[in-house]
Protein backbone atom coordinates (compact mmCIF):
# COMPACT_ATOMS: atom_id res chain seq x y z
CA UNK A 1 0.00 0.00 0.00
CA UNK A 2 1.60 3.23 -1.19
CA UNK A 3 -1.30 5.65 -1.28
CA UNK A 4 -4.92 6.35 -0.34
CA UNK A 5 -7.30 7.67 -3.01
CA UNK A 6 -10.38 9.76 -2.14
CA UNK A 7 -13.27 10.33 -4.55
CA UNK A 8 -14.40 13.97 -4.42
CA UNK A 9 -18.13 14.30 -5.12
CA UNK A 10 -19.49 17.47 -6.72
CA UNK A 11 -23.09 18.66 -6.29
CA UNK A 12 -24.63 21.92 -7.51
CA UNK A 13 -21.22 23.16 -8.59
CA UNK A 14 -19.64 22.68 -5.15
CA UNK A 15 -17.54 20.02 -3.45
CA UNK A 16 -19.62 18.04 -0.98
CA UNK A 17 -18.40 18.71 2.53
CA UNK A 18 -18.59 15.02 3.35
CA UNK A 19 -15.97 14.27 0.67
CA UNK A 20 -13.56 16.74 2.26
CA UNK A 21 -14.20 15.13 5.66
CA UNK A 22 -13.11 11.80 4.18
CA UNK A 23 -10.08 13.40 2.52
CA UNK A 24 -9.10 14.92 5.89
CA UNK A 25 -9.21 11.46 7.48
CA UNK A 26 -7.24 9.92 4.60
CA UNK A 27 -4.53 12.56 4.98
CA UNK A 28 -4.31 11.76 8.70
CA UNK A 29 -3.96 8.04 7.97
CA UNK A 30 -1.41 8.72 5.22
CA UNK A 31 0.75 10.76 7.60
CA UNK A 32 0.55 8.04 10.25
CA UNK A 33 1.50 5.26 7.83
CA UNK A 34 4.00 6.94 5.51
CA UNK A 35 1.64 6.98 2.52
CA UNK A 36 0.74 9.60 -0.08
CA UNK A 37 -2.72 11.15 -0.36
CA UNK A 38 -4.53 11.21 -3.69
CA UNK A 39 -7.90 12.51 -4.83
CA UNK A 40 -10.01 12.20 -7.97
CA UNK A 41 -12.65 14.62 -9.24
CA UNK A 42 -14.84 13.98 -12.29
CA UNK A 43 -16.47 17.15 -13.59
CA UNK A 44 -16.30 19.39 -16.68
CA UNK A 45 -14.84 22.13 -14.42
CA UNK A 46 -12.66 19.78 -12.38
CA UNK A 47 -9.65 22.09 -12.52
CA UNK A 48 -11.57 24.80 -10.64
CA UNK A 49 -11.78 22.56 -7.57
CA UNK A 50 -8.13 21.54 -7.33
CA UNK A 51 -6.99 24.45 -5.12
CA UNK A 52 -9.65 23.67 -2.52
CA UNK A 53 -8.85 19.95 -2.63
CA UNK A 54 -5.13 20.59 -2.11
CA UNK A 55 -6.02 22.68 0.96
CA UNK A 56 -7.06 19.42 2.65
CA UNK A 57 -3.83 17.63 1.91
CA UNK A 58 -4.02 15.90 -1.48
CA UNK A 59 -0.55 15.27 -2.93
CA UNK A 60 -1.91 14.19 -6.32
CA UNK A 61 -5.26 15.09 -7.88
CA UNK A 62 -6.61 13.07 -10.80
CA UNK A 63 -9.13 14.87 -12.97
CA UNK A 64 -11.34 14.20 -15.97
CA UNK A 65 -13.31 17.00 -17.59
CA UNK A 66 -15.53 15.08 -20.00
CA UNK A 67 -19.00 16.58 -20.45
CA UNK A 68 -20.60 13.28 -19.43
CA UNK A 69 -19.81 14.22 -15.83
CA UNK A 70 -22.04 17.32 -15.97
CA UNK A 71 -24.66 15.17 -14.25
CA UNK A 72 -24.41 11.90 -12.36
CA UNK A 73 -24.02 8.82 -14.58
CA UNK A 74 -23.39 5.48 -12.87
CA UNK A 75 -21.74 3.75 -15.83
CA UNK A 76 -19.43 6.64 -16.64
CA UNK A 77 -18.35 7.08 -13.01
CA UNK A 78 -17.66 3.36 -12.58
CA UNK A 79 -15.60 3.27 -15.79
CA UNK A 80 -13.64 6.40 -14.93
CA UNK A 81 -12.97 5.33 -11.34
CA UNK A 82 -11.84 1.91 -12.55
CA UNK A 83 -9.29 3.61 -14.82
CA UNK A 84 -8.22 5.93 -11.99
CA UNK A 85 -7.79 3.05 -9.53
CA UNK A 86 -5.68 1.12 -12.02
CA UNK A 87 -3.54 4.20 -12.71
CA UNK A 88 -3.17 5.11 -9.06
CA UNK A 89 -2.66 1.60 -7.66
CA UNK A 90 -3.86 2.93 -4.28
CA UNK A 91 -4.43 0.46 -1.46
CA UNK A 92 -7.63 2.19 -0.29
CA UNK A 93 -10.34 3.96 -2.26
CA UNK A 94 -12.36 6.12 0.14
CA UNK A 95 -15.74 7.76 -0.50
CA UNK A 96 -18.31 9.82 1.33
CA UNK A 97 -21.42 7.69 1.74
CA UNK A 98 -23.63 9.73 -0.59
CA UNK A 99 -26.62 8.46 -2.54
CA UNK A 100 -24.55 8.59 -5.73
CA UNK A 101 -21.75 6.55 -4.19
CA UNK A 102 -24.23 3.94 -2.96
CA UNK A 103 -25.29 3.54 -6.60
CA UNK A 104 -21.78 2.77 -7.88
CA UNK A 105 -19.90 1.14 -5.00
CA UNK A 106 -20.98 -2.45 -5.67
CA UNK A 107 -20.32 -2.27 -9.41
CA UNK A 108 -16.93 -0.68 -8.85
CA UNK A 109 -15.95 -3.35 -6.32
CA UNK A 110 -16.91 -6.01 -8.86
CA UNK A 111 -14.86 -4.32 -11.59
CA UNK A 112 -11.79 -4.09 -9.36
CA UNK A 113 -12.36 -7.48 -7.67
CA UNK A 114 -12.10 -5.60 -4.37
CA UNK A 115 -13.31 -5.94 -0.83
CA UNK A 116 -15.76 -3.24 0.21
CA UNK A 117 -17.15 -1.95 3.50
CA UNK A 118 -19.90 0.62 3.29
CA UNK A 119 -21.45 3.33 5.43
CA UNK A 120 -18.82 3.21 8.18
CA UNK A 121 -18.55 5.59 11.10
CA UNK A 122 -14.77 5.14 11.44
CA UNK A 123 -11.90 3.35 9.71
CA UNK A 124 -8.18 2.83 10.21
CA UNK A 125 -5.23 0.93 8.74
CA UNK A 126 -3.84 -2.13 10.54
CA UNK A 127 -0.97 -3.66 8.62
CA UNK A 128 -2.24 -4.53 5.16
CA UNK A 129 -5.89 -4.48 6.27
CA UNK A 130 -8.56 -1.86 6.78
CA UNK A 131 -10.46 -2.01 10.07
CA UNK A 132 -13.81 -0.22 10.17
CA UNK A 133 -16.75 0.26 12.50
CA UNK A 134 -20.26 0.47 11.08
CA UNK A 135 -23.73 0.76 12.62
CA UNK A 136 -25.97 -2.30 12.29
CA UNK A 137 -29.46 -3.34 13.43
CA UNK A 138 -30.90 0.17 13.02
CA UNK A 139 -27.81 1.59 14.76
CA UNK A 140 -28.59 -0.32 17.97
CA UNK A 141 -25.19 -2.00 17.73
CA UNK A 142 -21.79 -1.33 16.15
CA UNK A 143 -19.94 -3.97 14.14
CA UNK A 144 -16.15 -4.07 13.78
CA UNK A 145 -15.14 -5.25 10.30
CA UNK A 146 -11.69 -6.09 8.94
CA UNK A 147 -11.17 -6.12 5.16
CA UNK A 148 -8.07 -7.25 3.31
CA UNK A 149 -7.03 -7.00 -0.32
CA UNK A 150 -5.99 -4.24 -2.65
CA UNK A 151 -7.70 -1.97 -3.16
CA UNK A 152 -10.22 -1.89 -0.32
CA UNK A 153 -13.26 0.32 -0.95
CA UNK A 154 -14.61 2.28 2.03
CA UNK A 155 -17.60 4.64 2.20
CA UNK A 156 -17.90 6.89 5.24
CA UNK A 157 -20.96 8.43 6.86
CA UNK A 158 -21.23 12.21 6.72
CA UNK A 159 -20.06 13.89 9.92
CA UNK A 160 -17.85 11.02 11.04
CA UNK A 161 -14.69 13.15 10.83
CA UNK A 162 -13.85 16.81 11.20
CA UNK A 163 -12.64 18.98 8.34
CA UNK A 164 -8.91 19.56 8.83
CA UNK A 165 -6.86 21.79 6.56
CA UNK A 166 -3.38 20.47 5.76
CA UNK A 167 -2.38 22.54 2.75
CA UNK A 168 -0.10 20.92 0.19
CA UNK A 169 1.12 21.59 -3.32
CA UNK A 170 -0.69 18.98 -5.35
CA UNK A 171 0.31 17.70 -8.76
CA UNK A 172 -2.55 17.50 -11.28
CA UNK A 173 -2.87 14.44 -13.49
CA UNK A 174 -5.40 14.06 -16.31
CA UNK A 175 -7.10 10.67 -16.39
CA UNK A 176 -7.54 9.52 -19.98
CA UNK A 177 -11.14 8.44 -20.22
CA UNK A 178 -13.94 8.97 -22.70
CA UNK A 179 -17.16 6.96 -23.02
CA UNK A 180 -16.82 4.16 -25.54
CA UNK A 181 -20.51 3.31 -25.90
CA UNK A 182 -23.94 4.80 -25.39
CA UNK A 183 -25.10 4.49 -21.81
CA UNK A 184 -28.13 2.42 -20.89
CA UNK A 185 -29.34 5.00 -18.39
CA UNK A 186 -29.03 8.78 -18.50
CA UNK A 187 -29.93 11.19 -15.71
CA UNK A 188 -32.51 13.60 -17.12
CA UNK A 189 -33.56 15.66 -14.11
CA UNK A 190 -33.13 15.98 -10.36
CA UNK A 191 -36.25 16.95 -8.44
CA UNK A 192 -35.61 18.71 -5.14
CA UNK A 193 -38.06 18.62 -2.26
CA UNK A 194 -40.29 21.66 -1.99
CA UNK A 195 -38.77 24.04 0.51
CA UNK A 196 -35.64 21.90 0.93
CA UNK A 197 -33.09 24.67 0.46
CA UNK A 198 -30.31 22.95 2.42
CA UNK A 199 -29.11 19.43 1.65
CA UNK A 200 -29.68 17.45 4.85
CA UNK A 201 -26.61 15.32 4.16
CA UNK A 202 -24.46 18.48 4.09
CA UNK A 203 -26.25 20.57 6.73
CA UNK A 204 -24.24 21.76 9.74
CA UNK A 205 -27.50 22.03 11.70
CA UNK A 206 -30.90 20.36 11.31
CA UNK A 207 -34.25 21.13 12.92
CA UNK A 208 -36.46 18.03 12.78
CA UNK A 209 -40.22 18.05 13.29
CA UNK A 210 -42.14 15.17 14.85
CA UNK A 211 -45.72 14.25 15.58
CA UNK A 212 -45.92 17.03 18.19
CA UNK A 213 -45.80 19.57 15.36
CA UNK A 214 -49.48 19.23 14.58
CA UNK A 215 -50.52 22.29 12.57
CA UNK A 216 -49.45 25.21 10.42
CA UNK A 217 -48.44 27.24 13.48
CA UNK A 218 -46.07 24.49 14.55
CA UNK A 219 -44.58 24.19 11.07
CA UNK A 220 -44.07 27.96 11.00
CA UNK A 221 -42.12 27.76 14.26
CA UNK A 222 -39.95 24.98 12.81
CA UNK A 223 -39.26 27.09 9.72
CA UNK A 224 -38.41 30.16 11.80
CA UNK A 225 -36.02 28.23 14.05
CA UNK A 226 -34.32 26.66 11.02
CA UNK A 227 -34.00 30.08 9.38
CA UNK A 228 -32.41 31.63 12.47
CA UNK A 229 -29.88 28.79 12.68
CA UNK A 230 -29.38 28.52 8.89
CA UNK A 231 -30.37 24.89 9.37
CA UNK A 232 -31.95 22.24 7.20
CA UNK A 233 -35.45 21.01 7.99
CA UNK A 234 -36.14 17.32 8.54
CA UNK A 235 -39.16 15.35 9.68
CA UNK A 236 -40.19 12.08 11.25
CA UNK A 237 -41.96 9.38 9.27
CA UNK A 238 -45.33 10.26 10.84
CA UNK A 239 -45.27 13.75 9.36
CA UNK A 240 -44.06 12.74 5.90
CA UNK A 241 -46.71 10.04 5.67
CA UNK A 242 -49.34 12.57 6.75
CA UNK A 243 -48.26 14.84 3.91
CA UNK A 244 -47.10 17.66 6.18
CA UNK A 245 -43.52 17.40 4.87
CA UNK A 246 -42.02 16.09 1.66
CA UNK A 247 -40.99 12.40 1.89
CA UNK A 248 -37.42 13.35 0.91
CA UNK A 249 -37.12 15.16 4.26
CA UNK A 250 -37.76 12.02 6.29
CA UNK A 251 -34.95 11.15 8.68
CA UNK A 252 -34.60 7.63 10.01
CA UNK A 253 -34.01 4.01 9.13
CA UNK A 254 -36.25 4.23 6.07
CA UNK A 255 -35.28 7.85 5.29
CA UNK A 256 -32.05 9.82 5.36
CA UNK A 257 -29.14 9.17 7.69
CA UNK A 258 -27.67 12.48 8.83
CA UNK A 259 -24.75 13.55 11.01
CA UNK A 260 -24.90 17.33 11.56
CA UNK A 261 -23.02 19.27 14.18
CA UNK A 262 -26.37 20.22 15.78
CA UNK A 263 -29.64 18.26 15.64
CA UNK A 264 -32.75 19.72 17.27
CA UNK A 265 -35.60 17.22 17.59
CA UNK A 266 -38.90 19.02 18.12
CA UNK A 267 -41.93 16.98 19.19
CA UNK A 268 -40.17 13.71 18.27
CA UNK A 269 -40.71 10.79 20.64
CA UNK A 270 -37.50 9.02 19.67
CA UNK A 271 -38.55 5.69 18.14
CA UNK A 272 -35.56 3.54 17.27
CA UNK A 273 -36.34 3.86 13.56
CA UNK A 274 -35.87 7.63 13.77
CA UNK A 275 -32.86 7.50 16.10
CA UNK A 276 -31.10 5.24 13.58
CA UNK A 277 -31.03 8.17 11.18
CA UNK A 278 -29.62 10.83 13.51
CA UNK A 279 -27.77 9.15 16.39
CA UNK A 280 -24.38 10.10 14.91
CA UNK A 281 -25.12 13.85 15.27
CA UNK A 282 -22.49 15.71 17.28
CA UNK A 283 -24.91 17.54 19.62
CA UNK A 284 -28.56 16.48 20.01
CA UNK A 285 -31.17 18.78 21.55
CA UNK A 286 -34.63 17.35 22.30
CA UNK A 287 -37.80 19.38 22.91
CA UNK A 288 -40.77 17.29 24.03
CA UNK A 289 -43.59 17.68 26.55
CA UNK A 290 -43.30 14.02 27.64
CA UNK A 291 -40.45 13.72 30.17
CA UNK A 292 -40.31 9.96 29.54
CA UNK A 293 -39.91 10.26 25.76
CA UNK A 294 -37.11 7.93 24.51
CA UNK A 295 -35.50 10.83 22.62
CA UNK A 296 -34.13 12.13 25.92
CA UNK A 297 -32.04 8.96 26.26
CA UNK A 298 -29.91 9.96 23.25
CA UNK A 299 -30.09 13.74 23.69
CA UNK A 300 -27.20 15.80 25.02
CA UNK A 301 -29.63 18.53 26.12
CA UNK A 302 -33.35 18.25 26.78
CA UNK A 303 -36.19 20.72 27.20
CA UNK A 304 -39.40 19.32 28.68
CA UNK A 305 -42.36 21.42 27.63
CA UNK A 306 -44.96 22.22 25.01
CA UNK A 307 -43.11 23.19 21.83
CA UNK A 308 -45.67 25.95 21.19
CA UNK A 309 -44.60 27.59 24.45
CA UNK A 310 -40.91 26.64 24.33
CA UNK A 311 -39.97 27.61 20.78
CA UNK A 312 -40.97 31.32 20.70
CA UNK A 313 -38.68 32.37 23.62
CA UNK A 314 -36.05 29.89 22.41
CA UNK A 315 -36.01 31.54 18.97
CA UNK A 316 -36.02 35.01 20.50
CA UNK A 317 -33.01 34.15 22.68
CA UNK A 318 -31.05 32.86 19.66
CA UNK A 319 -31.85 36.03 17.71
CA UNK A 320 -30.63 38.17 20.62
CA UNK A 321 -27.40 36.21 20.87
CA UNK A 322 -26.78 36.59 17.14
CA UNK A 323 -27.41 40.33 17.28
CA UNK A 324 -24.93 40.79 20.11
Amino acid sequence: MNSILTYIAIADGKIKRSSLEVLSRCKELANENGLTTEAVVLHPNAESFTDQISTYGADTIYINTHEVFTSHNNEAIVEALTTTAETSNAGILAFASTEGVKDVLGALASKLNSGVVSDVSSFSIEGDAVKATRPVMAAKMMADVTVTGSPVLVSVRSGSYELTERASTASISEIEYSPSTDFKAVLKEILSAQGDTIDLNEAEAIVAAGRGVKDEEGRALISELASVLNAGIGASRALTEAGDYDPSLQIGQTGKVVSPQLYIAVGISGAIQHVAGMANSKVIVAINKDPDAPIFEVADYGLVGDLYKVLPPFIAAIKEIKQN
